[in-house]
């Protein structure tokens, strides 16, 4: 927590009035059964009908104190424990911005969710707890036991056996729970992955006719998270039984202790009814407790799974004097090797490449070849393990990484886009593109041809994903965005698999004319997608099989020959 409680910091005046006022309600709480005993022995054994009038006037004051405390304690405490919770939840949300492929490779989507959602939840339940139940609990044990020692010191003795037996049996609940609880909230993210796999691919589901198939992979995953979480509740359970034996023995022991000293006279009615009701509170004070350490076992729970998050460094670092400006778009590789941080396994093995300013790269290679990975490099996505990737003559360690990655954009394999308009989405690239910006952008991509049908325009809804749209205009949508970005190079990952032949070859020919300063680099399945490039990269395992044109490869490169033919021969196929 000590990470965590500088959020705090924006709901600190809340945080200390909280407890402030439940002190003040414990107090008005405290004292009415005192009046109450005052009302028996005096004003009811003497017919004071004044005196029963008067105290009776002040309980109720009490009482509308208590309220009113009760009320603002209850408010200050929820403003601080969620308004802590959402700032938890903001600094979570920005530390995972910061992660490097690397660090998300680490966590999985729905753990994050997970994290982001429940486990901030937990905290902020947690928090608000702490400042309420958490004061108002021991505060009332101490003051009704007080006030029960002020009237019978000897009765007291009764507490002296029951709430070391209590302690003893909480502590004990918590040291089994804790581990459970820490269990559940992983089973809570299994539960939470296939939930967001099954809905991503509810189409592909419905389509191999898998659901029943899918309905026992939940069913499975759901039973393990109810399993666990009632081992947990079980363990929790047993607390409450044991809690009420406790109250109602030592209510009897008190009965029976006290009623016979007020036969003997030596205790009055009211103060035995007093005491009894000091007995209630107590017990009910050590029942609050045990509340709040079951809630705080899941809070702990919480409070580790996002310290984790905090404790993760990403391991991409910027240089202390970093620069700033992209000089051009020339990249080279420097015998460069990489391995995944969860493999041993070199990925990339001494690749070394010279691409100029302004040419026109194409990468090919059977599946597995690290196409991906070796262009995920240049924008510092990850780290080479060995070697140096230069772009504009200066080492990507060097640079800025904000201003590396708006000079060297990139257009993913998995097109993205995000709830709102068109203009929205395409402001990603530049928030101050004006609209003929944007429609510049759209046609550079082929993307204006169905964007100008819409009669709103750029202000046309786009549906969470982009699922108004079809693969081919995500694509394109795509690639306007990065373009937006006036980036030294672009790099077009397996970007324009889903237009037609036509668009895709209007596209290259808009790079060649319009943006002959930009490098461009792409990754492309098809070979016509790429052989008019300036040079074209064969990569095969991890390495570089060979580089050259179009000509040049289909006499020196076996491998980019043998995919041209199966291509070619699949065409005169069709």
């Amino acid at each position: 927590m000590k990470k965590l409680l500088p959020l705090m910091k924006k709901y600190i005046a809340f945080a200390i009035a909280s407890p402030i006022l439940m002190i003040l309600e414990v107090l008005a709480d405290i004292i009415i059964p005192y009046l109450m005993s005052r009302i028996v022995d005096i004003g009811i054994a003497n017919r004071d009908i004044d005196y029963i009038v008067k105290i009776g006037l002040i309980m109720i004051g009490a009482a509308m104190l208590g309220i009113l405390f009760g009320v603002l304690s209850s408010f200050a405490g929820a403003k601080a424990g969620y308004g802590f919770a959402s700032e938890i939840r903001q600094e979570t949300f920005k530390k995972v911005q910061t992660f490097s492929f690397a660090n998300l490779d680490k966590f999985t989507v729905s753990s994050l969710i997970t994290r982001l959602t429940n486990d901030c939840n937990t905290i902020g339940q947690t928090t608000m707890m702490s400042l309420r139940m958490a004061v108002r609990a021991p505060f009332m044990m101490i003051f009704a036991l007080l006030m029960a020692f002020r009237i019978n010191p000897s009765l007291v003795s009764v507490f002296l056996v029951s709430i070391p037996v209590l302690l003893v049996v909480l502590t004990t609940v918590m040291y089994k729970a804790r581990p459970l609880f820490l269990e559940m909230q992983g089973r809570v993210d299994k539960v939470n992955g296939i939930t967001q796999e099954n809905l991503t691919g509810m189409y592909v589901v419905k389509s191999f006719n898998r659901q029943k198939h899918e309905e026992e992979r939940f069913r499975e995953r759901n039973d393990r998270l109810r399993d666990t979480a009632l081992k947990a509740i079980s363990i929790v359970i047993v607390l409450f039984p044991i809690m009420n034996l406790i109250v109602y023995g030592t209510i009897i022991a008190v009965l029976w202790f006290g009623g016979h000293q007020v036969q003997a006279g030596t205790m009055g009615g009211g103060e035995l009814i007093s005491f009894i009701t000091y007995i209630t509170q107590i017990m009910m004070a050590l029942m609050m407790m045990s509340f709040f350490f079951m809630q705080l076992l899941r809070g702990s729970a919480s409070v580790s799974r996002i310290s984790e998050i905090f404790e993760t460094e990403s391991e991409i670092k910027e240089v202390s004097t970093p620069v700033k400006i992209v000089p051009n778009g020339n990249i080279s590789f420097q015998d460069v090797s990489f391995v995944y941080p969860s493999s041993t396994e070199e990925t990339l093995k001494n690749i070394n490449l010279d691409i100029k300013s302004g040419e026109t790269i194409g990468i090919v290679g059977s599946t597995g070849a690290s196409k991906s990975t070796l262009v995920q490099l240049i924008p510092r996505l990850y780290d080479v393990t060995k070697g140096n990737v230069l772009v504009g003559g200066i080492d990507v360690k060097d640079y800025n990484l904000k201003d590396l990655r708006d000079q060297v954009a990139f257009v993913l394999q998995k097109n993205t886009l995000f709830s709102g308009t068109l203009r929205e989405n395409m402001q990603w690239g530049n928030e101050a593109a004006t609209d003929e910006e944007i429609i510049k952008a759209l046609k550079q991509a082929q993307a204006w041809e169905f964007v100008s049908t819409y009669k709103d325009g750029l202000d046309h809804r786009v549906e969470q994903g982009g699922d108004n749209f079809s693969g081919g205009q995500k694509q394109r949508l795509s690639i306007a965005r990065a373009l937006l970005k006036s980036p030294k190079v672009i790099i077009l990952d397996d970007s324009t698999s889903a237009v037609d032949m036509t668009t895709d070859a209007k596209i290259r020919r808009s790079f060649k004319e319009d943006l002959s300063d930009l490098t461009v680099i792409i990754i492309a399945q098809r070979i016509a997608s790429i052989e008019d490039s300036d040079k074209i990269i064969v990569l095969h395992e991890g390495q570089v099989e060979s580089f050259g044109n179009h000509e040049t490869l289909m006499r020196e490169s076996p491998i980019y020959k043998e995919i041209y033919e199966s291509q070619q021969k699949g065409v005169l196929m069709e």
